[in-house]
């Protein structure tokens, strides 16, 4: 450590993005707990979920909170009770943070229900800074093949995906739909492709479409065309409730729709007939366990899976949440620091 200080930006006054929510604020630098990483930020990834925190869409669990939960940085300390890690380690830092490991959901494997659970960026300040702290036990070893801007988005965008995609239950050589095609649409559709599925892409970006049948798709269409077949199961990633119909109707008869997202505008009301009956099913998707993440990574590495990125300086953030909400950029924007 060469310094007491670092900048990051804080979420203090939540709201709409062009309306500032995020100022730049000078901090100590924060103190690992015993079973924590002191991890400087080299790569922040922007996800949705980040400006889901500065508009105030999710309630405030940490006044001031540092958004960012898609880290990848060097281990520069550590608690004393840490044993596995040691400075110059990469590691990568994700959405889920800390579980009680002891509440029936833990004991049962699924410890991304934990009523304990807390989550970086949100109940503790995340990569919108030149420091973060993590749990030991939640950090991520990061395949070496992978730099640190390309690895960034998947450590959430891709994991989330990966999980959704396993919550539909899709089937081999399946059809499947996804609605909305930004950061983690496009790396769940390389591990589907890759699995030998059929994939259709709905979204109202051109700029996503092409990007969608660069990596294979079957179809890419807008939001107003249907997919040119049944699908056997489908992901919405928008987070517009609106769109919950639209993807039922599109599904054969057995399908399953998955939720992606932990924020989604209100959903109309569904007609049984058409939308639900035939046995649909719609599944909601909520956070990660860390098996899912290290699942996701070694996928991620065996089949070449790798995210479209758009760089911003960190003394950026602020424009890449608003090029994100607005639909500037297909794939994952990701903060690089420029304040060191």
């Amino acid at each position: 450590m060469t310094t007491d200080t670092m900048r990051a930006w804080s979420v203090v006054r939540p709201g709409p993005v062009d309306g500032r929510p995020l100022e730049l604020v000078e901090r100590p630098v924060p103190v690992p707990g015993a079973d924590e990483l002191l991890v400087r930020v080299r790569a922040c990834g922007v996800c949705r979920t980040d400006l889901h925190v500065a508009e105030g869409d999710l309630p405030v669990h940490r006044a001031g909170v540092t958004p960012g939960h898609e880290v990848v940085g060097e281990v520069v300390g550590a608690g004393a009770a840490v044993r596995d890690f040691a400075a110059g380690d990469r590691v990568g830092v994700a959405w889920l943070r800390r579980t009680d490991g002891v509440c029936a959901y833990c004991a049962r494997g699924a410890e991304n229900l934990c009523p304990h659970s807390e989550y970086t960026g949100w109940d503790a300040d995340g990569g919108y800074a030149q420091y973060t702290t993590v749990p030991a036990g939640f950090a991520y070893r990061l395949p070496q093949a992978l730099d640190d801007v390309a690895a960034a988005p998947l450590l959430c965008a891709g994991i989330i995906g990966h999980r959704a995609l396993r919550r539909t239950a899709l089937p081999a050589g399946g059809r499947l739909g996804l609605y909305g095609f930004g950061g983690s649409a496009h790396l769940c559709a390389q591990v589907a492709l890759a699995e030998g599925a059929r994939v259709h892409v709905v979204t109202r970006s051109a700029a996503a479409r092409r990007l969608a049948l660069e990596l294979g798709a079957a179809s890419a269409h807008d939001v107003g065309e249907p997919p040119p077949e049944p699908l056997d199961a489908a992901i919405l990633f928008a987070p517009a409730g609106g769109l919950v119909p639209v993807a039922l109707r599109a599904l054969d008869r057995g399908g399953v729709l998955a939720l992606a997202g932990i924020h989604l505008t209100d959903v109309p009301p569904l007609h049984y007939e058409t939308e639900l009956f035939y046995e649909k099913e719609l599944r909601s998707v909520t956070s990660n366990t860390r098996a899912d993440g290290r699942e996701f990574l070694a996928l991620a590495a065996r089949h070449g899976v790798r995210a479209t990125t758009h760089p911003y300086p960190l003394s950026r953030a602020p424009q890449a949440l608003g090029d994100l909400k607005a639909g500037r950029f297909d794939g994952a924007a990701v903060l690089v620091d420029d304040l060191s």
